[in-house]
């Protein structure tokens, strides 16, 4: 039996810049006034492939050029919010299916006048995930004991929050950035589920609410992005032409929300060879000079499986 409910195509993008210490996403903002992933609808009579739609969408909602673009998961679940499908004129039974994309740019460069579009650290969606300090307190003062109520009686749960968030002596792993957002969800704890579910808002604000499901869209970005750096030179992508081994560090330290140790992540990172020193020193820094490298392109191209170590400097 063919179904008669409406099916569109939607491409949301997660697009990633670094700015000093901070990673930025690309947010614009709904009429609701929750922050938003760049949005559209792929219309197959205008738009020869995803691609060029996703990269017309943004163009048009925040003024930016996409650079490196890989496709990131598709969004089907029949329960997801979608109130994008009333955005292209479709009926309001419509089922919205959302493929992701992650992209990433080394230029965090403000929108033009005419754009509502914003640069945002995705730390403040997700300020768990966070340990470049310590590890955040609202985990083991909020996030924890309301888990621990939820999970009551229940093994399954309780062994889902214990490796989540690393309670009861097991080791925190940054990748999990979904598995957290989700298990958060599951339990009540963020104001999506609230919303979606039409229920009062939880008693803790536990990160900025975004647009229909766009929080989890955001969390698989980060996900594989952060699992990805180690196995793929793709940090360069947020790099500039030049720049120094401690912009390179700091970059990384901020995708994976954790402090690494410089002495063994310089000595990994020799050995990648992805770098090479062009000579050139900076200045107007107002400190010791360092030279300025940049990356080996030509040399990454044939390492199918490599990325960049990341040894840590204190362990949870």
């Amino acid at each position: 039996m063919i179904s008669s409910v409406p099916l569109l195509i939607g491409l949301s993008a997660v697009m990633v810049a670094t700015e000093g210490d901070m990673p930025l996403v690309l947010v614009t903002q709904r009429e609701t006034g929750e922050d938003a992933l760049p949005f559209g609808v792929f219309n197959p009579e205008r738009h020869r492939t995803f691609d060029l739609s996703l990269r017309g969408w943004v163009r048009e909602q925040t003024g930016f050029e996409l650079g490196y673009v890989e496709q990131l998961y598709t969004f089907g679940d029949k329960d997801r919010e979608t109130p994008e499908a009333t955005l292209a004129g479709a009926p309001p039974n419509a089922r919205v299916i959302s493929v992701g994309y992650l992209a990433l740019t080394p230029d965090a460069r403000p929108a033009g006048a005419s754009f509502e579009a914003k640069w945002h650290s995705w730390y403040r969606y997700f300020p768990w995930e966070d340990h470049r300090n310590g590890r955040p307190g609202l985990i083991d003062d909020l996030i924890a004991p309301r888990l621990m109520t939820w999970a009551l009686g229940n093994d399954q749960r309780l062994e889902r929050a214990r490796l989540a968030f690393a309670l009861e002596g097991e080791r925190w792993v940054e990748e999990r950035v979904l598995d957290r957002y989700e298990l958060l969800y599951e339990a009540g704890l963020v104001a999506e589920c609230a919303r979606d579910a039409g229920l009062p808002k939880p008693d803790v604000r536990l990160g900025e609410v975004m647009a229909s499901d766009h929080r989890r869209i955001l969390a698989t970005a980060i996900s594989r992005l952060r699992g990805k750096l180690k196995y793929r030179p793709i940090v360069f992508e947020l790099m500039p032409d030049r720049f120094t081994l401690s912009a390179l560090q700091r970059t990384v330290e901020a995708i994976l929300g954790m402090p690494l140790h410089t002495q063994n992540f310089r000595r990994a990172l020799d050995k990648t060879g992805f770098v090479t020193g062009t000579g050139a020193m900076e200045t107007g820094t107002g400190g010791r000079p360092a030279e300025l490298y940049r990356f080996c392109r030509d040399k990454s191209a044939g390492l199918a499986t490599s990325g960049l170590s990341a040894p840590r400097k204190t362990a949870d």
